[in-house]
């Protein structure tokens, strides 16, 4: 699929690089602070305080605008105190608690998943999966035992597989039809 004019304004892509959905930052903050994201993620995910804002950096904050910790739950809110505050640029999970993610970096060109990383979401049918902020990545969520993080790139493949002392900054846009709910992940062998 290639897109000729940005999502948010709909001015001309032409010069960006392939792929590209938005002309600028400010367009693709734009587009994600109106997306249904903070709404659009698991009620699983929804009934637990584990949620922080987050900076233009990705640096977490409190829904207050301090800094917050992703290894600190006084600095956590809940989903709607976290979706109602307009500090920082979106709201992020903060993973543990049986709920790790596996990150997808760079799997996504001219709208095609990589052949790597959709056997990854293959073996994860039945989770909740959605697609990074750049729109070059993949965030499956799921079940996951508490452990080490745990991060492999060759060159292609960028995959980090972590279940606690991160966050994740979500966006609520599900890839093709992933549920909103969460399944046990199986985690590829790094």
């Amino acid at each position: 699929m290639t897109t000729t004019g940005c999502e948010e304004c709909g001015a001309s892509l032409r010069l960006l690089r392939a792929g590209a959905r938005f002309c600028g930052s400010n367009c693709r903050l734009r587009a994600h602070r109106r997306a249904k994201a903070a709404g659009d993620v698991p009620a699983e995910m929804k009934a637990q305080r584990r949620f922080v804002r987050f900076t233009r950096t990705k640096r977490p904050i409190t829904i207050d605008g301090r800094s917050a910790s992703s290894t600190n739950a006084d600095t956590w809110s809940t989903h709607a105190a976290a979706a109602a505050s307009t500090k920082g640029e979106g709201i992020g999970y903060v993973l543990g608690a049986g709920v790790g993610c596996i990150d997808l970096d760079h799997c996504i060109a001219d709208g095609t998943v990589a052949d790597w990383a959709q056997a990854i979401v293959a073996d994860n049918p039945g989770t909740y999966i959605e697609v990074s902020r750049s729109g070059e990545g993949l965030h499956i969520f799921g079940r996951l035992d508490e452990g080490p993080g745990r991060n492999y790139r060759d060159g292609g493949r960028a995959i980090e597989v972590y279940s606690t002392g991160r966050y994740i900054a979500l966006t609520g846009n599900r890839h093709g039809s992933a549920p909103l709910r969460l399944a046990a992940l199986r985690v590829p062998t790094l």
